[in-house]
């Protein structure tokens, strides 16, 4: 059986890095399959075609909008997050009956800052993590849970704490396959994730 595919839409910064992880830890552990454009690095494909393809084989996406500072080089702000949920809800309102099946959670770092730089989404649920990891585990769990109808996954705080074990770990399984930390891909770390989840719940029954 196909795994439902969650299109992840955040900062791919230094500073984000741990959240990143974290978040495709949990979809992993949640029984999806975490999507992202950092997937595929194929010169001959157009980025924004790439990430359109891959919105569009995705049921669920998570959406973090929640890095608006200015740029230290540039002075200005990034766009990428509000540019791809903008999309992301395009598809779902405009696409066809699959795309209209579509359901996504949006996260900021505070209740209501949004309305401050995307007003037009108001109408919209969003989450708050006050960038705490922890946080957006559980709350990321939590949706998932409801949304996907995984009623056997775990609790946020119970993957929290399997995510802080995985990522103590991480060093050590990365010397193993002769990879360092850093230097892992989106496809590295989610193959890596997935295998220490079924090796985990393996040992726990």
């Amino acid at each position: 059986m196909t795994q439902p595919a969650v299109f992840i839409n955040c900062p791919f910064t230094p500073d984000y890095q741990t959240h990143f992880r974290a978040i495709v830890f949990t979809v992993s552990r949640s029984g999806l399959k975490p999507r992202s454009a950092l997937e595929a690095d194929d010169a001959s494909q157009n980025r924004f075609e790439k990430i359109c393809q891959i919105i569009g084989e995705c049921s669920y996406g998570i959406h973090d909008i929640s890095m608006t500072e200015l740029d230290p080089g540039s002075g200005l702000p990034r766009f990428n997050m509000p540019l791809e949920l903008g999309v992301y809800l395009a598809a779902k309102k405009f696409g066809g009956e699959r795309q209209r099946t579509k359901k996504c959670l949006i996260f900021d770092s505070a209740p209501h800052r949004y309305q401050q730089f995307i007003s037009d989404i108001a109408g919209q649920d969003i989450h708050s993590h006050a960038g705490q990891v922890d946080k957006l585990i559980e709350e990321a769990a939590k949706w998932l849970r409801d949304e996907a109808r995984r009623p056997n996954i775990p609790g946020g705080r119970a993957i929290a704490g399997e995510f802080h074990r995985f990522a103590a770990e991480l060093s050590d399984i990365c010397a193993a396959k002769r990879l360092h930390p850093e230097e892992l891909t989106f496809q590295d770390y989610r193959a890596i994730a997935a295998e220490w989840i079924v090796a985990e719940s393996a040992a726990n029954g």
